[in-house]
């Protein structure tokens, strides 16, 4: 097939573009050009090579270029539309056979992949990032017809790789695979991506180890060197990215095999923290962070992996966790939160300023991440270490909480008129449910091992654990303070797979039967006066500063939230008290029949099996959803019976001689009720069927501390 023409035969710049706007406006309605596919094709490729006609004046050559930039841009967009909308099967039969018979010809007959890679390597960023945009949907396609990985673009991926040249080349090899990694996960076409990987292991771990090197003091060189200009920062965000996907594909990995390349985050763990506290560029520090919680919180690609966790880990899965683990409990010994920086918060309009004397909020998502890895590392190593380590261990724990301390203050913002200290994680975690129950569980753990290891009674381990903000019972507390005792709120949590809150309540109710009585002091110190923040004070704002009294290290800690001394609930996930997302008092007329109810006993591993979401559960007790807004809670005269007599109850068990007394009874008697109140609607959830597990351990749990009441 001859694709050649004479010089005076070949079309100009602007027919050749304006042939190609004609097929593209076909394409967009679902119709076929009126030129033939190999006509087409032939018009793609000059465009995709940038041929400029040779009979162009010099005095038009700035006028030429341009014209061939949008040329390319046009030919590299409709190739890319194509092979999406044909991988998708969202074109018509007729368009089908046309846009397959024009590929045909471009990848067969005139080499098609080989010039869109040739465009990775040229200076123009539009055109390099569509060419990879192009190469990543080609592959892909390539992969839905034969099943075979473009041996062209797989190649060109290895090389650069191994030589890692600066440049938009290897970036567009990054930007490339990540996507095409990105696609084959949510597609869980494991086999394919094993092969991929197999293939390219040994290269990205060249590319790695100068990125990342394992010596600590080489590492600090390496990233003086490549990250002193803005290409290689974008270079290392490309980087990043895709070891996130490798990680998440990690957790894919049905078959118990991993590869090197895919447990990089891990192994590499040192150099990263070396990355937060060393590189020159802010966005790189972030981005390294977000991947070490990610990595920690076993969360990698959370925002897009649709295929999720095979539950499965593989062989060497644990002594990998550990290993990341170590390394910043390590890197937090050597006084690396010292070197970590917090900027100001920024917005989508840049860096809000303030009035008066308020200051500038920080980064409370370095913040949050920061806590997060150090709180998840202690509890990682607790797990590792067991009970056996004793009195040592525990003063260690608490050590690597006074650094966290530390850090918090020397972040600058400050916190007032809070006097007790576990108020920190709902003031620090309060709009991030998923962060929040996450750190809650983890100072769960850090204090259990020290109630198990410091040999203290109960109450000095209570005071104690108090002191470090790690108290169980006042983070519980807080959490139904915050959300005014709404049963129906924590319904929304266990129902939820966005949070580790089922695993954290589970756990936390089994302690709570047998330490009553630390509830219960917990009670008065989150009821007593000067424990909380006045009504007026919790009601919202969002200047915050506060100062922890009568300690002669005080210590300030940041937070972006609001000015109360309780968790404040997340805008996006919890509704205001006396909106909820759900009218149990419908349930009545819900179907159960058409709800899959899975037998499964809850645990740590129930938001992993369950594929129920909340909105799945609430759909079948509410009918169609109606705005959180115009819906309120209106419960049935049986159900306002009961609560009138289990709040009767509580206000005759709360009449205590002194004001003080009283508002512990008060807070003790609302708690109960709200668990009673729980405990109820999922019985009648689980009666109905319509519960997204089996809760008869949650059920048996909760009645066994309405008895301790």
């Amino acid at each position: 097939m001859e694709r050649t023409a004479s010089s005076g035969d070949r079309p100009t710049m602007r027919e050749r573009f304006d042939r190609l706007t004609d097929a593209y406006r076909c394409f967009l309605t679902g119709s076929c050009p009126s030129q033939r596919a190999a006509d087409v094709a032939g018009l793609i490729l000059s465009g995709v090579c940038g041929l400029v006609p040779e009979d162009r004046a010099r005095s038009l050559a700035e006028h030429c270029h341009g014209s061939s930039v949008e040329l390319t841009c046009l030919s590299l967009t409709l190739v890319e539309r194509i092979t999406s909308r044909l991988t998708s099967r969202s074109l018509s039969p007729a368009v089908t056979l046309y846009c397959v018979e024009m590929l045909a010809v471009l990848f067969q007959d005139l080499d098609l992949m080989s010039h869109l890679i040739h465009q990775f390597q040229t200076e123009d960023q539009i055109i390099s990032h569509l060419a990879a945009k192009t190469v990543s949907t080609c592959v892909f396609y390539q992969l839905h017809q034969s099943g075979a990985i473009s041996p062209v673009w797989q190649q060109k991926c290895v090389r650069v790789f191994y030589s890692s040249p600066s440049g938009p080349e290897l970036d567009a090899c990054l930007w490339s695979l990540t996507e095409v990694l990105k696609r084959l996960l949510k597609g869980a076409h494991q086999d394919i991506l094993g092969e991929l990987l197999a293939a390219l292991d040994s290269s990205l771990c060249a590319l790695c180890s100068k990125f990342l090197p394992e010596e600590r003091k080489e590492g600090a060189q390496c990233l003086v060197d490549v990250t002193s200009s803005r290409r290689w920062a974008t270079t290392w965000c490309l980087l990043l990215d895709l070891l996130e996907v490798l990680t998440a594909s990690s957790l894919t990995c049905a078959a118990g095999v991993c590869l090197k390349s895919q447990r990089i985050t891990h192994t590499r763990s040192s150099a990263l923290l070396t990355t937060v506290s060393g590189s020159s560029r802010y966005f790189v520090k972030k981005r390294a962070l977000l991947l070490l919680k990610r990595a920690l919180l076993q969360k990698a690609g959370e925002d897009w992996a649709l295929g999720g966790s095979t539950g499965l880990r593989y062989k060497r899965f644990h002594s990998d966790m550990n290993m990341l683990a170590q390394s910043v409990l390590t890197a937090v010994t050597a006084d690396w939160l010292q070197s970590v920086q917090v900027e100001s918060a920024s917005y989508f309009g840049g860096t809000r300023r303030v009035r008066g004397q308020e200051g500038q909020k920080p980064d409370c998502v370095m913040l949050r991440s920061v806590s997060l890895l150090l709180l998840k590392s202690v509890e990682l190593h607790i797990q590792t270490a067991g009970a056996t380590a004793g009195v040592d261990s525990a003063t260690e724990v608490y050590g690597y909480l006074q650094s966290l301390w530390g850090f918090l203050r020397r972040c600058g913002v400050q916190l007032t008129e809070v006097t007790h200290r576990c108020c920190w994680v709902g003031l620090l975690f309060g709009d991030q449910d998923d962060d929040m129950m996450e750190a809650a569980k983890a100072l769960f753990s850090i204090f259990l091992h020290h109630r198990r290891c410091s040999g203290l009674d109960d109450l000095a381990v209570s005071e104690a654990a108090c002191a470090s903000g790690c108290n169980p019972h006042c983070h519980f507390l807080l959490l139904l303070q915050s959300i005014s005792f709404d049963h129906s709120i924590l319904l929304d949590f266990l129902i939820s797979t966005e949070t580790c809150f089922l695993e954290y309540f589970v756990r936390y109710l089994k302690y709570l039967r047998a330490d009553w009585r630390g509830f219960a002091a917990a009670c008065g110190r989150i009821g007593s006066p000067d424990g909380r923040l006045s009504p007026a004070a919790s009601a919202g704002g969002d200047a915050l500063k506060a100062t922890y009294e009568g300690e002669p290290d005080q210590v300030e800690v940041s937070s972006c939230v609001r000015p109360t001394g309780v968790i404040p609930p997340a805008v996006t996930t919890r509704p205001a008290a006396g909106f909820h997302l759900v009218e149990y008092d419908s349930s009545d007329q819900s179907d159960p029949e058409n709800m899959e109810v899975s037998q499964e006993e809850p645990g740590p591993s129930v938001c992993e099996k369950s594929r129920f979401s909340a909105l799945d559960v609430k759909q079948e007790l509410s009918g169609p959803p109606v705005p959180i807004g115009h819906r309120q809670y209106e419960p049935s005269a049986s159900e306002l019976n009961s609560a009138l007599e289990r709040r009767r109850e509580g206000e005759r068990a709360s009449s205590c001689p002194t004001a003080s007394g009283q508002l512990t009874c008060e807070t003790l008697a609302r708690a109960v009720i709200c668990m009673s109140e729980l405990r109820e609607v999922v019985t009648r959830l689980q009666t109905k069927k319509l519960f997204p597990y089996n809760p008869s351990s949650l059920l048996k749990l909760l009645a066994q501390v309405q008895n301790c009441s």
